[in-house]
């Protein structure tokens, strides 16, 4: 089932940014008007006609986040897996559905942007093969070969050369060395590590950090609080790159 959500409604890496440049107090950010890719949501992955691997993901983070930029007059372009909400008005949603659509989606419309915000919560594997037809309940296993699906956030940080991307990062365990480990190998300018109490709810609570700076521990706020201040983040490295 397709994702109802309307269609309109230098180098290689940044290398490292200055140490806390999102930290000052008083910034004021120029609010140059951004093109802003964002994407949001579960992706399915399907081994059999109707039947799929996905996550419980309700996307409400992502499209926040795209309401926000909106709202402080930036062009977004929202690429959605399938869920369940309304597309923010003024923004421009492209639906996708399994992680190979949203990749390709997400790079189209990376092409004309300045910025990109990484918040789907794509599947990290997919079957192998999927079978044209519903397979019949049977009282034997059913095995389901499975491989990698691609690293969106890591094929835009190796195109992105001066544009800023920001990357999330869902863990249960080792939280901040993996998130890191992402920002590094996605090439991310910064990232945001959330945990699995955040999925489907309407509060968050997350940790910050830009690359070369400090973690910070944000206050839990509803989602579309926290999206404000990630666009705010966003503007401030986006001044501070220009």
């Amino acid at each position: 089932m397709r994702n109802p959500a309307a269609k309109t409604a230098k180098k290689n890496g940044p290398g490292p940014l200055k140490k806390g440049r999102t930290e000052k107090r008083g910034h004021r950010s120029k609010r140059r008007r951004l093109r802003i890719l964002i994407t949001a949501g579960p992706t399915r992955e399907y081994f059999d006609s109707v039947r799929f691997i996905s996550n419980p993901s309700s996307g409400r983070m992502g499209y926040a986040i795209a309401e926000a930029a909106q709202a402080a007059g930036h062009k977004v372009t929202l690429v959605s897996g399938p869920v369940s909400l309304r597309p923010p008005a003024g923004v421009r949603v492209v639906a996708v559905e399994s992680a190979a659509e949203m990749a390709s989606a997400a790079k189209a419309a990376f092409k004309a942007a300045d910025a990109a915000i990484l918040v789907a919560a794509v599947c990290d594997y997919r079957p192998a093969r999927r079978a044209r037809l519903k397979k019949p309940k049977s009282r034997t296993a059913l095995p389901i070969k499975l491989v990698p699906t691609e690293d969106i956030a890591a094929a835009l940080g190796r195109r992105k050369g001066g544009r800023i991307t920001i990357g999330f990062a869902m863990e249960d365990h080792a939280a901040r060395p993996h998130a890191v480990a992402k920002l590094e190998r996605k090439n991310c300018d910064a990232i945001v590590l959330n945990g699995p109490e955040n999925v489907d709810s309407s509060r968050a609570s997350v940790e910050f950090l830009v690359r070369g700076g400090r973690w910070r521990r944000w206050r839990p706020a509803p989602k579309h609080v926290i999206a404000k201040r990630i666009i705010r983040e966003l503007e401030i490295l986006a001044d501070d790159a220009s």
